[in-house]
């Protein structure tokens, strides 16, 4: 039987529900499945239970107040405070706000009881220490050899006046403090003291105009602190100032506050009366000699910007002023606004804070002078229109050393 393939006789014909037989399975796979997803729309569409209605709290009456003058009662563990203040100061300067019995326990220190440390009222002559800069320009600064604004560094100011001293002594020239300098430098006071602060302290600082027109209004031109005002009087800077005084508040400083201070008024100050001064130009400092040609004091100075505007030659003091105005003159200053007004000239009054400082000396040649300075920080450097400029205490002593007619000698 070729042509019907390899199966014969053909399989016997089956009963039709024997073809249903495989699909059992998958009906109740299907029925467990609608079952279950049933189940579960049901549980997602169940009611939230409602939370039990709160009943409203009964107002009651508030108890009545009764007015009393007694303190409140401290509730807890609270502690009434107690008021701040401002007069505490820690060890290291900075200012606290407490109470008394807080800064008496953690050792802060009133600001008007501040204990002046190393103040001696008996002192034996003895030379300069070496490698302490501070003892070396207070005992230069007394014999009239001006190392600056003292700051306890030895710069090059100091160096020069250490030169200077030299040569007045007939030493060996090295700007160093080598052992004969060191003897012949000897302190016969104690390099500090102690400045008490007066009422008349307290009442002279005063606010600096802004403008040339504001300075013509005022009556003087003050410090403008208490802190400027006892640093120039003692030749030293402010900053140092306030570096050995670190408790000291100076705001907040009252009449009859001791203050430490470089002790520049001890013995061994310069002497002698001045015939001739000598500006070097290149060294930025000003000799005084007598008329036997000893050296009798040197400051330092600063001098012209402008090299065209260095006088030099041999001139003459032909005027002294003291304590001195000044005369602003716009042409000199055409970016101030005085001058892109159209202004003239004003008056400026007198005061250490004066453009020419506390003193004037003409010279010879029409428009030059030497004086004081507002910035004592920055003498030494080239930075005038053309006068010689000094710290104002060195202007002054310059006062009991020179006359008119004093020869100037600039080179």
């Amino acid at each position: 039987m070729e042509g019907f393939g390899s199966k014969f006789p053909p399989p016997p014909v089956r009963p039709w529900w024997h073809h249903l037989a495989w699909a059992l399975p998958l009906v109740a796979l299907a029925a467990g499945l609608g079952w279950w997803q049933g189940g579960k729309r049901q549980q997602v569409a169940a009611p939230k239970e409602r939370p039990p209605a709160v009943k409203p709290m009964e107002k009651k009456p508030a108890p009545a107040v009764t007015v009393t003058n007694q303190p409140a009662p401290v509730i807890g563990n609270r502690v009434p405070v107690q008021p701040a203040t401002n007069q505490w100061i820690s060890q290291r300067g900075v200012r606290v706000y407490t109470n008394a019995t807080d800064a008496a326990r953690i050792g802060l220190t009133r600001i008007d009881e501040q204990r002046l440390p190393n103040l001696t009222t008996s002192f034996n002559p003895r030379p300069v220490s070496a490698g302490n800069g501070l003892e070396l320009q207070v005992a230069l600064d007394r014999r009239g050899f001006s190392p600056g604004s003292i700051d306890g560094m030895s710069g090059p100011q100091t160096q020069a006046a250490i030169a200077a001293f030299q040569q007045q002594q007939r030493l060996p020239i090295s700007a160093r403090l080598d052992a004969a300098t060191r003897r012949a430098l000897t302190l016969r006071a104690p390099v500090f003291a102690q400045y008490t602060v007066s009422t008349n302290d307290l009442a002279r600082p005063v606010p600096l105009g802004k403008t040339w027109t504001e300075k013509s209004r005022q009556s003087i031109l003050d410090y403008e602190s208490l802190l400027e005002l006892v640093a120039e009087k003692h030749h030293c800077s402010p900053r140092y100032l306030q570096k050995i005084n670190p408790l000291l508040h100076w705001p907040g400083v009252r009449a009859g506050t001791g203050v430490k201070v470089p002790n520049t008024a001890g013995t061994g100050t310069m002497s002698g009366m001045g015939a001739l001064i000598h500006i070097q130009l290149r060294a930025k400092t000003l000799r005084v000699y007598d008329s036997s040609t000893n050296l009798v004091a040197q400051f330092p100075c600063s001098i012209a910007t402008r090299v065209e505007n260095r006088p030099a030659g041999r001139l003459a003091v032909t005027a002294v002023a003291y304590p001195a105005d000044y005369t602003f003159n716009p042409t000199r200053f055409p970016n101030s606004p005085e001058a892109l007004a159209g202004s003239g000239s004003l008056n400026i009054p007198p005061g250490p804070n004066n453009p020419i400082g506390t003193a004037w000396f003409s010279l010879s040649q029409p428009g030059y002078g030497i004086h004081g300075s507002p910035d004592p920080e920055k003498i030494g450097r080239t930075t005038s229109l053309g006068c010689f400029r000094l710290a104002n205490w060195n202007a002054e002593r310059l006062l009991k050393l020179v006359r008119v007619g004093t020869i100037v000698l600039i080179e």
